[in-house]
């Protein structure tokens, strides 16, 4: 997360207006309350088989939505477990900076 010296960006402040009303909209859905993290787990797996059904069909609407949805997903998923999603995503970036590997079949395999 940004130190209180950092200033923010307006892509910060629209990430965080989006998060904050997610978390409101699942608060007032009664997903922060009833949901697990497994549970919002397997809700994102349902989203990422969407987006490989919309990649497959070439669906750039179905596509976006399912991007959003997945991050929706995510969002909450970090909050039931008591992360903030950008200290993941901080983390996951300071692991993998510096990680090499290879391109096989349009993915990135890493080293061992």
């Amino acid at each position: 997360m940004l130190d209180s010296k950092e200033e923010l960006k307006d892509g910060d402040l629209k990430y965080q207006e989006l998060e904050k009303n997610i978390l409101n909209w699942a608060k007032e859905k009664g997903i922060l309350n009833k949901a697990t993290p497994m549970s919002q787990s397997l809700k994102t797996l349902e989203e990422v088989n969407e987006l490989l059904t919309a990649i497959n069909n070439k669906d750039e609407v179905e596509t976006k939505d399912a991007f959003g949805d997945i991050l929706v997903t995510i969002i909450i998923g970090s909050k039931l477990c008591n992360m903030n999603l950008l200290d993941c995503l901080d983390s996951a970036y300071n692991v993998i900076k510096n990680r090499t590997g290879v391109m096989k079949n349009g993915q990135f395999i890493k080293d061992k």
